[in-house]
């Protein structure tokens, strides 16, 4: 897959490194000193650590190390979108779409709905999800526009396994479905700790008193903060995000289903139990578009992700004709999401006046 971003250093993970990015992504330790469990993990020590996470972020294979929230749970509005346009006008339209601050992921995929992004609104947005897609495919010339919201979230624990333990078609044990918040809209001490813990992680030894620090915060009472909003489920984790493809991860595959809807959560549950299953969705199904489960597989190559499909398939007792894989082969953009953000209100105020788009 090919990408818009600048070129960084090459490097190739060693064994220690692989090691070191299985532990970043299962969750870093909310505490003064992150890197030194880290490191105790690993087996190395703390400055090697930091060195090597340094090298890893420069080589790009690390994206970003910052907490992982759950956007529905903080309030927002969210959905996955499908879009069709015409080949000579995708990348032009890709440029509007990511140019809303809430478009985090933007892929061409190979399907008819050859763009796929995801859109989040604030909570007190003046534009619901309809009236901000209904913008942006008019201004983009859009054939198409389908809006796939998640109706029933199975998984979501985006994990690469670096050291090649884990097979392609391991499974774990079943699980709940992940609690997605406690209820409860998050309060202004909340919002004011989200805006600290949503930037990347400074690689020094007290990344966290230097947050506090910066924002006139106790750093005890920001650590117990984050902790607090983990055990509410308003953050996943917190964790480092790997660019898959620079990680090694070469074939990313979107699988979609069309199953019995009374099937649908036997299913989901099934296939959540993959390991190299990331995400695991029931999505609402259209005249032209019928896959009403999905899943993403993430794998170092095409094989091995239709290995994994073909798995998936076999589980669920399913036929060729009963699912479709989409492969990226472009990713038009992929940022964290930034919570309250004046940008929304930035974007809101444009389109309403009618006034040309920002790109991006």
């Amino acid at each position: 897959m090919t990408t818009a971003a600048a070129r960084p250093i090459q490097h190739k993970p060693d064994e220690v490194d692989q090691r070191l990015l299985n532990a970043l992504q299962a969750g870093i330790p909310l505490d003064r000193r992150p890197f030194a469990g880290i490191a105790e993990s690993v087996g190395i020590d703390e400055d090697e650590v930091l060195r090597r996470m340094g090298v890893l972020k420069d080589a790009a294979i690390i994206r970003q190390v910052s907490a992982i929230f759950d956007t529905r749970a903080l309030g927002y509005e969210s959905t996955l979108v499908a879009a069709a346009y015409p080949d000579d006008r995708l990348f032009d339209a890709a440029k509007v779409i990511n140019g809303h601050p809430g478009v985090s992921h933007n892929y061409r995929r190979t399907h008819n709905f050859n763009m796929w992004f995801t859109l989040a609104v604030e909570p007190d947005a003046r534009m619901s999800i309809e009236d901000t897609l209904d913008v942006l495919a008019r201004e983009t010339g859009a054939i198409s526009m389908r809006i796939l919201p998640t109706l029933m979230l199975y998984k979501i624990n985006v994990q690469l396994d670096m050291t090649g333990d884990t097979g392609t078609t391991a499974r774990a044990e079943p699980m709940a479905p992940p609690q997605r918040g406690d209820g409860f809209a998050p309060s202004d001490e909340d919002r004011e700790a989200i805006l600290i813990l949503q930037e990347d992680l400074p690689l020094v030894h007290e990344p966290f008193d230097a947050w506090a620090e910066a924002a006139g915060w106790d750093v005890d009472r920001l650590l117990a903060k984050a902790q607090e909003m983990q055990d509410r489920t308003l953050m996943r984790r917190f964790a480092a995000v790997l660019n898959h493809r620079r990680a090694g991860f070469g074939a990313n595959g979107m699988a979609v289903w069309k199953v019995p809807e009374a099937d649908i959560d036997d299913f989901g549950s099934r296939m959540a139990t993959f390991k190299s299953v990331s995400h695991c969705y029931r999505r609402p199904v259209y005249d032209d578009w019928p896959y009403s489960l999905f899943t993403m597989v993430h794998a170092r190559s095409k094989d091995a992700c239709e290995e994994t499909i073909a798995a998936l398939a076999s589980e669920a007792g399913l036929g060729d004709d009963d699912y479709a894989v989409l492969y990226s082969t472009f990713e038009f953009k992929k940022v964290r999401l930034r919570y309250y953000s004046p940008e929304y209100r930035a974007w809101e105020d444009i389109a309403m006046a009618g006034s040309p788009l920002p790109e991006a």
